[in-house]
């Protein structure tokens, strides 16, 4: 066990004896649970923070959330890095956080955790080689859970899921993952014109070789948050503990095509099949690897992946596969750092009857995402006259947006700064629709099943890309 403390950040560690095991789920339970909105009545407890995107979470106060939040977790380097980022939101001129972190570090984090309760949500954001476990455990207890993706990385893991979802349900607890890229204004809007016949038609059905609907991300190890150079722990780059790139960031992916193409359906998995499914590596040298971890070797549990002295991450992962008959792809791409004045970057487009709906994020864009419609077999005119009257109407939601032709058949989006808030601001708006689900007791019908369908296809795809070496 370790004491931890920062000049931001009041840290204790936590001595309370064990209050409980198991609970059973009764009417009592259920209304214990339930939430008003009252002021801080949302307690968190972080557990085992190894990614940065638990701090994000915490980049802004809530007033429904408790300002004391509770953080078990193995002593280290991980729940170090995790405290000083709070230390900095605390810390900084422009509104500055108040959180008070209290800190259990033995190694029975996770059972000290069960056992004190001092939370109703727990919040899980790191190693995911236990997180399914964890999560099924947690919501056994009776607690809420907000996860970061993935909820799970293997198809021998993905029923413990679907039992965690089946025991939230007979707990009355909510167990929701952070699906930030719902929040991206291009992604939003590509889904808004989308559900207008007069501009988009219908999403056409595509093909494997060309999709109706396809997804693709562009990540970097090496990168920087909230202004500074990201340092990540060894294990993410171990796909045992991190999980491969097909089942990591592609479950945003799939998520995005489940969210556009099927708004609100609810989904199953027979809904689901795939095609075909491919997994490629990343290849760091022992300099990139030292740059991002600022370790001078690869811990032994990397030595798997090591040829020569190059460390070889199967980070890169693709699926194609069909939704309700729709052909759809996702895919995933790592590489080690950006290019000058770049950052990740988004792809999709959307096929539609009358138009194709394209999010483009390169070098031409300026590496930021820009939303172009694309009109296919209808009189231009026309269409022109359609989507002027659908993006007027749009306005009245969104106000300032415009298009403005670039083409004879070609438009493209513009949209105000004042929406583009960027990726670390989307976990604030995550949570905030969590806490109203909280007060509401409910996820949207569709989102559970959903939720299973889109781990249920990504845990698949890994297993077809494995059986097609």
């Amino acid at each position: 066990m370790k004491h931890l403390s920062t000049a931001a950040v009041t840290l204790a560690i936590l001595f309370s004896a064990c209050t409980g095991g198991s609970q059973k789920s009764t009417d009592s339970e259920k209304e214990k649970n339930m939430f008003t909105g009252a002021k801080g009545e949302v307690k968190i407890m972080t557990l085992d923070p190894g990614h940065f995107h638990a701090a994000l979470v915490q980049k802004s106060m809530y007033n429904q959330v408790d300002p004391v939040v509770n953080v078990y977790a193995p002593d280290g380097e991980d729940v170090g890095d995790h405290l000083k980022r709070i230390e900095g939101f605390n810390s900084r001129t422009e509104n500055p956080t108040s959180w008070v972190e209290k800190v259990y570090t033995g190694d029975d984090f996770f059972e000290k955790m069960i056992a004190e309760k001092p939370g109703n949500v727990m919040v899980t954001a790191g190693n995911n080689a236990k997180k399914t476990d964890y999560i099924l455990k947690t919501v056994e207890a009776g607690i809420y859970v907000l996860a970061d993706k993935p909820m799970v990385i293997s198809p021998e893991e993905f029923p413990k899921l679907e039992k965690a979802f089946e025991l939230a349900a007979d707990k009355g607890v909510l167990l929701y993952d952070i699906m930030t890229e719902r929040h991206e204004i291009t992604t939003i809007l590509q889904r808004e014109l989308s559900q207008l016949p007069e501009v988009f038609g219908t999403l056409q059905k595509g093909t494997a070789e060309e999709p109706a609907i396809t997804k693709e991300s562009v990540h970097h190890f090496f990168k920087y948050v909230s202004g500074s150079a990201l340092k990540r722990p060894a294990w993410f780059f171990d796909t045992k503990q991190q999980g491969e790139g097909i089942v990591d960031v592609n479950t945003h992916l799939v998520d995005l095509i489940q969210w556009e193409a099927f708004p609100e359906v609810i989904l199953s998995k027979s809904d689901v099949e795939i095609i075909s499914a491919k997994r490629w590596t990343t290849d760091l040298t022992p300099e990139m690897f030292k740059k991002v971890t600022y370790l001078d070797e690869y811990p032994d549990y990397l030595q798997k992946d090591v040829e020569g002295d190059v460390l070889k991450v199967f980070s890169n992962g693709e699926i194609n596969y069909t939704l309700k008959g729709v052909h759809a792809k996702a895919s995933v791409i790592w590489n080690f750092q950006a290019p000058e004045g770049a950052g990740d970057t988004h792809y999709s487009i959307m096929r539609g009857t009358k138009c194709n709906l394209e999010i483009i994020q390169g070098e031409e864009e300026g590496y930021k995402p820009q939303l172009y419609i694309e009109a296919t077999e209808v009189d231009p005119m026309e269409f022109a006259a359609s989507l002027n009257n659908a993006v007027t109407g749009l306005a009245e939601t969104y106000p300032g947006i415009s298009v403005e032709k670039i083409g004879d058949i070609k438009w493209k989006l513009n949209i105000p700064e004042k929406y583009k808030v960027g990726h670390e601001a989307h976990f604030g708006q995550v949570t905030e629709k969590y806490l109203q689900y909280l007060i509401d007791g409910k996820l949207p019908e569709w989102e559970v099943p959903n939720m299973i369908v889109k781990y249920y296809t990504t845990t698949e795809g890994l297993k077809a890309a494995l059986n097609n070496e």
